[in-house]
């Protein structure tokens, strides 16, 4: 049995102005390990966004398969890109114009492969009851249930009851201090405001290389345990 005490959340302000800026681009390949890098660009591009508490950074993940192809997992592997991949940042309403014009038609270098910014649109984000997360910092000498149980008490201050929650794939980033361990978590089962709430305050550190980013997963519905 798992039992619950109910506690008060911190006093946190939703704010409907965070959205997700999205780019299309023009880039054949990038390392599969490209977190540190675009970070790094995406900053020298944008000076204010390192101390953006609210600005995010979506990895481009590109597509798990398709026509046969499977997306590679090495570090040291090429992710071959589609025209449809795009590159999303998150951040707050005011932060947009800023972006657009900074990042629009520039030729960014990321590892030494060229990426193209195109044209962006703002997309508002979804309150799904199921939201995915694919990289939040854990520490690998901990077990998922740990893990698991972190990500209940991270919630509970945040005021969202988390109900059901499963992790996924482990990955490792190379950085210039040493290596990140990740876990990708899914959280179903969500409210509205409560999936809003996620997404805009995200879990744990690491959002300026995608991490504890959260985005709608439509693959998987919740079980209504009343059906059978």
């Amino acid at each position: 049995m798992l039992w619950q005490e109910e506690v008060s959340p911190k006093e946190i302000k939703l704010s409907p102005e965070i959205v997700d800026l999205v780019f299309d681009i023009h880039c054949q390949c990038l390392p599969v390990d490209h977190a540190y890098a675009l970070s790094q660009t995406i900053q020298q591009s944008l000076p204010w966004f390192e101390q953006e508490l609210q600005a995010g950074l979506h990895l481009i993940h590109g597509a798990e398969s398709g026509n046969g192809w499977y997306r590679p997992n090495g570090q040291d592997e090429l992710l071959y890109l589609s025209r449809r991949t795009k590159l999303t940042l998150r951040l707050p309403q005011y932060r947009i114009t800023a972006a657009t014009r900074a990042l629009t038609n520039l030729n960014l270098d990321i590892a030494g492969y060229s990426l193209t910014v195109n044209k962006a649109v703002e997309k508002p984000l979804n309150p799904m009851p199921v939201l995915l997360a694919r990289h939040v910092i854990a520490d690998p000498k901990q077990d998922e249930e740990i893990f698991l149980e972190q990500v209940v008490m991270q919630l509970e201050l945040l005021g969202i009851p988390c109900r059901k929650a499963l992790c996924g794939k482990t990955h490792y980033f190379k950085l210039p201090e040493g290596e990140l361990f990740t876990r990708s978590l899914m959280i179903a089962d969500l409210k509205p405001s409560d999936s809003l709430m996620l997404q805009q305050q995200g879990l744990g550190s690491g959002r300026k290389m995608g991490c504890g980013l959260f985005i709608p997963h439509k693959d998987i519905k919740p079980v209504n345990p009343d059906k059978n």
